[in-house]
């Protein structure tokens, strides 16, 4: 059986044009809107070790035809996706110890 891992990176560039890369953890669709939970993907090995740990929420919005990444400003918003998505990690989390 093949258990081959590939993640799903995708490349942000800031406002100051700098680039970061993120792993895209999970996608969520939450009253008609598309949202992303993303972990920051570290160059140096000690950058990741020292890191804590957290995850950013976006939402997918369209901006002249395209496609773009935004903050979620709604803080209640912010904190109900967080639940959601904390939520689907922990049923992943279960069913991956339940497959060993």
């Amino acid at each position: 059986m093949n258990n081959e891992f590939s993640a799903d990176l995708i490349t942000l560039i800031d406002e100051d044009n700098n680039e970061h890369t993120f792993e895209i953890l999970d996608t969520l669709e939450y009253e008609d809107k598309e949202y992303y939970a993303l972990y920051p993907v570290f160059d140096d090995a000690e950058e990741s070790v020292e890191d804590s740990g957290e995850y950013y929420i976006m939402e997918v919005v369209e901006e002249n035809g395209e496609e773009e990444l935004a903050e979620v400003e709604d803080d209640e918003l912010l904190d109900k996706l967080a639940e959601i998505f904390e939520q689907r990690f922990e049923e992943l989390f279960d069913d991956d110890e339940t497959e060993e």
